[in-house]
């Protein structure tokens, strides 16, 4: 046993960059597992730095000096985020308290929909089953009220994190696109002069996430607005929360559409029952669903590496365990880079038993 893992150890680990490159992956992971909570405000303004250095790097190609093409895109920035917390959410927050108030309501109707299904189909129903369903619906119900009263009860430390956000990362956001060269020179001062693996899989890894991470960015913004408009032309209620619901579905691949389905149809047969105008949305709602998947991915991710949907599943699962809604978001850029880094993983030649 012990030479087999010494085998194993020589195969993988004799290379002094492989082992530089394992102690920082340990590091880095370990930083974000235990520090994530009280680095949220750094690490989010570093998302949105790295989101917005594509469009710095286009001016300066267009030769608009550094400093004003940060200020100009900090602007945009600022911008966005303003419309961001005076339209939009307050639109969100609006059709999120009425939902609320609309579901005692909604229930009541399901429940004595639920109550005739027996009498209508007594082969496949009975009164005791829609009994133990009403039963199960009013603890679910109950459940979730007690949820919305905790939440409303810690909503004050909750906005005291909004505020901290919302003036820390803006300035974050500033000073990692102003001085990002600053801060790569300091951080690659730390590392060892004979990195070329190291290099390799940065260099690999910074276009790929980057693609992907602008791409997917986009793809939510795309599929929001046109789901937004859709269902504001259907005059579908809720109509802004639904298509926030359905952007932020694309994260997840595979599973995101399907789960976004149920509120859509739902929000859809209460409003309108089984009519034509429920049938339109569920048609315009899929067809949204087949441009994103057939044509906007393409279009957006044709770079992106090949990963098998089992490996993207499996990364979805681990890195939202993890870390939740980001956990989810980087899942396949985090599965890309584990890919990166076994390719360029050096390995020596198994010594052959004499």
């Amino acid at each position: 046993m012990v030479k087999v893992l010494r085998s194993w150890l020589h195969r993988y680990f004799s290379d002094e960059q492989a082992v530089v490159l394992a102690v920082l992956l340990v590091l880095g992971f370990a930083v974000v597992l235990t520090l994530g909570g009280m680095l949220a405000p750094v690490l989010t303004g570093l998302v949105l730095a790295f989101l917005m250095q594509g469009l710095v790097n286009g001016l300066e190609r267009l030769k608009v000096p550094q400093i004003l093409a940060v200020w100009l895109v900090f602007a945009l920035f600022l911008g966005g985020l303003t419309m961001f917390m005076l339209v939009l959410m307050p639109l969100l927050w609006h059709q999120l308290s009425t939902l609320f108030n609309e579901l005692p309501r909604m229930a009541a109707e399901w429940q004595a929909v639920f109550l005739l299904l027996p009498e209508r189909y007594p082969s496949l129903i009975t009164d005791e089953q829609v009994v133990q369903l009403i039963d199960s619906m009013r603890g679910e119900a109950g459940k979730f009220g007690q949820w919305a009263l905790s939440f409303s009860l810690s909503s004050l430390p909750m906005l005291v994190s909004i505020m901290i956000y919302l003036v820390l990362v803006p300035i974050l956001v500033f000073f990692f696109l102003k001085d990002r060269e600053q801060i790569g020179q300091w951080f690659r001062s730390y590392l060892p002069r004979e990195r070329a693996l190291i290099t390799q899989v940065a260099q690999e890894m910074n276009q790929q996430i980057a693609n992907y991470i602008r791409g997917k960015f986009i793809e939510i913004i795309i599929c929001g607005v046109v789901t937004y408009i859709a269902f504001a032309f259907l005059g579908l209620n809720y109509a802004a929360l639904l298509a926030l619901l359905v952007g932020l579905s694309v994260v997840v691949p595979y599973i995101g559409a399907v789960v976004v389905t149920v509120p859509v149809a739902l929000i859809g047969l209460f409003q309108w029952g089984w009519s034509d105008q429920f049938l339109y949305l569920m048609v315009i709602y899929g067809i949204i669903q087949a441009l994103d998947g057939n044509v906007l991915v393409p279009l957006l991710f044709s770079e992106a590496v090949n990963l098998h949907p089992v490996a993207i599943i499996c990364a979805v699962l681990l890195f939202g365990g993890l870390w939740g809604f980001w956990g989810v978001f980087f899942a396949i850029p985090l599965a890309t880079l584990f890919k990166a880094v076994l390719n360029a993983w050096p390995r020596a030649e198994p010594v052959s038993a004499e």
